[in-house]
């Protein structure tokens, strides 16, 4: 499966970015799907998943402000984030853990 992220770029603290995850190679509608993020000197650190049944989880240092949907027409995952500060920089990854296959990875960077 191959996993194409996008969306990412300079948002201002306190702002919004969605980004998307586009899986192609396979049909991931009965699939777990993640994003993970890392930051700068930081290990990579689970920020949301969703399960093949709409069940989501998340990290506690997002909850409440990011949101992980998808859409199994599309293949495709998202992630819309909100009311970020600059401790959000990071790049971000789609994963999918039934194939253990990660996403290019998209840079987001929060600063005024």
């Amino acid at each position: 499966v191959q996993l194409q992220a996008s969306g990412g770029g300079l948002v201002q603290p306190g702002g919004s970015l969605r980004l998307s995850c586009a899986a192609s190679g396979k049909i991931l509608g009965l699939k777990a799907m993640a994003w993970h993020r890392q930051a700068p000197g930081k290990q990579r650190e689970l920020v949301a998943v969703i399960n093949s049944g709409g069940a989501t989880n998340y990290a506690d240092s997002v909850k409440g402000r990011f949101t992980i949907s998808r859409d199994n027409y599309k293949n495709t995952v998202y992630l819309q984030m909100g009311s970020l500060t600059p401790e959000d920089t990071a790049v971000y990854y789609c994963y999918v853990p039934a194939y253990r296959a990660w996403g290019q990875g998209t840079l987001v960077t929060v600063s005024s």
